[in-house]
């Protein structure tokens, strides 16, 4: 990767718990939690990518929706650097506080067939983030912005007047980056921006990605369950599972050289693309997720770890650095270190 990031934090998020609670009987009582996101810490530098990865269901796009606040936080907190250089604390901001800070983080949506409304040209729907955030831009100054935006990537300002339905997968995606970069935001949010499209195609996005990044000096928060798919975009990968960060490093290294028992059967299922090519054995893992309802007390990955002995369960266990920027979330790993 050419783009270098800067050493300027633009997001820290500390110690973030996103849980849900469940309550039952004809009372209503609280019974228990759904631990979606169970006390996560990771910052974002400006400029850099860092990849989100962990299978379905172990909490990464509430991670996400966490930092965009369209999710109640239960505790912790997500300090971002605004371009005025200020700092805030987005947990404890209203709608209304929240409203200026969304223009500086966007969202892209995992699948371009919902998250475009079918009754809106796209026109609109690129120009919606403007109307809301630059209210004072005339009609004509909108109308430019989105034919500009739409050729950043790779549309024409001519397509503008058509509809969702009249677009491939991909170009709905790009429709939906064009969005996303109508408000010049400082942190994108990508929730597996790729995984709804062809793999020809994916190429494609995520190259689109790179170059705006480069242009624009963005910072991405890029989610995906693929780590073949996160290791080309991202600086830093950040492995998660069942609401609790595992692994968390420069790409290259976690990708050459995972630490963790979790992101080596990750890794292990990727496939490769010459099957002559040497790789260790498939590192099956045994039985399934979890249910966040009944999170396994400790390590949430001890019930399915070759590695697990009995003092797993006793707490969840902290990133510690093993090598320099790598942190694991295991002391049986860090032992043998």
């Amino acid at each position: 990767m050419s783009h270098q990031p800067s050493d300027k934090t633009l997001l820290d998020v500390q110690d973030l718990k996103i849980w849900y609670p469940i309550h039952a009987g004809v009372f209503l009582r609280h019974v228990g939690d759904v631990k979606a996101v169970d006390g996560i810490s990771f910052h974002i530098r400006e400029g850099e990518t860092l990849g989100l990865v962990g299978e379905s269901g172990c909490g990464k796009t509430t991670v996400g929706k966490g930092i965009m606040r369209l999710v109640d936080i239960t505790s912790g907190k997500l300090d971002f650097t605004k371009r005025d250089g200020e700092t805030v604390d987005l947990v404890p901001l209203n709608r209304g506080e929240m409203r200026p800070v969304r223009a500086e983080i966007q969202m892209i949506y995992q699948d371009p067939y919902s998250s475009l409304n079918p009754r809106w040209s796209v026109g609109d729907i690129v120009a919606e983030p403007l109307r809301v955030h630059q209210p004072k831009l005339s009609i004509n100054e909108r109308e430019e912005k989105v034919a500009w935006l739409l050729e950043k990537v790779g549309l024409t300002g001519e397509q503008a007047h058509r509809y969702p339905h009249e677009f491939s997968g991909g170009q709905r995606q790009r429709v939906g980056i064009a969005r996303a970069l109508s408000t010049n935001p400082r942190l994108v949010i990508a929730d597996e921006p790729v995984s709804a499209l062809d793999v020809s195609i994916q190429a494609q996005v995520i190259n689109l990605m790179q170059d705006l990044q480069e242009e624009f000096g963005l910072t991405y928060l890029f989610i995906a369950h693929d780590l073949s798919v996160v290791e080309h975009i991202s600086h830093r990968i950040a492995v998660m599972y069942l609401g609790n960060v595992m692994e968390l490093g420069p790409a290259h290294r976690v990708y050459e050289n995972a630490l963790h028992p979790y992101s080596k059967a990750l890794l292990s299922a990727v496939p490769l693309p010459d099957p002559a090519l040497d790789r260790a054995e498939r590192i099956p893992l045994e039985g399934e997720v979890p249910s966040p309802l009944a999170k396994p007390s400790g390590c949430p990955f001890r019930t399915r770890c070759p590695l697990a002995e009995p003092s797993c369960s006793e707490e969840i266990p902290q990133l510690q650095e093993l090598e320099k920027d790598h942190f694991v979330a295991c002391p049986i790993v860090a032992r043998k270190g």
